[in-house]
């Protein structure tokens, strides 16, 4: 159960403690307890996207993930893949008092990734009542409605969570970079965009997952875009084929997303947030700071998986 839902994805958030730990260390050589700690708490955040994973597979009914069959979907599986998740999570907090009982920032640890779990299946819930199984009631997919479900599902614990326990581990007070959070939240928006993106155009052998967010009528960044700037028509056609597990009703609504051009749409608001990203990080006066969040944004600035 580990082997096949723990590694095997990309690891950007597990490497990324330990990346944004050198870049705070501004230069000073890691010693081995160092690397040792921030790579136990990259593993943590690895453990956590395991367990939202396996779980989220089964209220999507999604069928692949990373490019093999989704856990429940194994032989021999099914439902014990609930306890499985459950199983993963208790990894998390075993694995923080088996290597930071003794540390003083311990209890901030055990804080951050205990708000930060509450934050994502708070996203959740958002996500799985905006989009009832068998309704599609597409007046709610507007972008407020929208960017709660990403900020808390995704950019608090794929973006702020990694940082977040770097600083821990070079004794900073998270109080004192909220404007550093806001940041990464936002970054981490961006990020599920893209997601959205990928889940439509993307090709399912090089992203490693088959797109189901039509057939799934999920409330993302394109059908909102689309409501937007659709016609009566287009809107019609929209409402009557979203959210059914049909080749040609998919095929419909990504012939409306053709003709209002949200590929070009995407270019342009990838541009707008890339360019108010740099802004708000170089007025950060932490410069190591400014290195961890640039270095951030370079792993996923334009990517295609």
């Amino acid at each position: 159960m580990l082997d096949h839902n723990v590694p095997g994805g990309k690891l950007n958030r597990g490497i990324s403690v330990v990346d944004s730990l050198k870049h705070l260390k501004s230069g000073v050589e890691l010693t081995k307890e160092d690397k040792f700690l921030a790579c136990v708490l990259g593993w943590c955040i690895e453990w956590l996207q395991a367990y939202f994973l396996v779980l989220d597979d089964i209220m999507d009914n999604s069928i692949t993930r990373r490019g093999q069959p989704c856990w429940y979907r194994v032989p021999k599986v099914g439902s014990i893949a609930i306890n499985d998740g459950i199983v993963l999570r208790n990894h998390i907090f075993r694995l923080l008092r088996l290597h930071f009982r003794s540390k003083a920032y311990y209890l901030e640890l055990n804080d951050l990734f205990n708000e930060v779990e509450y934050q994502t299946t708070c996203g959740q819930m958002l996500d799985l009542i905006t989009t009832p199984a068998g309704e599609v009631d597409l007046s709610k997919y507007v972008i407020p409605t929208y960017l709660k479900i990403v900020q808390y599902k995704t950019a608090y614990y794929s973006f702020y969570l990694p940082v977040a326990c770097a600083l821990l581990m070079v004794g900073k007070s998270l109080d004192d970079y909220k404007p550093t959070k806001e940041i990464l939240v936002l970054m981490g928006t961006y990020f599920q965009v893209q997601d959205d993106v990928l889940d439509c155009y993307g090709d399912p052998q090089f992203i490693g997952k088959i797109g189901t967010d039509i057939e799934d009528s999920k409330c993302s960044w394109l059908i909102v875009q689309a409501l937007k700037r659709a016609n009566k028509e287009q809107k019609q056609c929209l409402l009557d084929n979203y959210g059914k597990s049909d080749h040609e009703c998919v095929a419909k609504v990504k012939a409306i997303y053709k003709e209002l051009a949200l590929q070009t749409v995407f270019l342009e608001y990838e541009k707008e947030v890339y360019d108010k990203l740099i802004t708000e990080i170089e007025s950060q006066e932490d410069h190591a700071v400014q290195t961890v969040l640039k270095a951030f944004l370079a792993k996923i600035y334009k990517r295609q998986k």
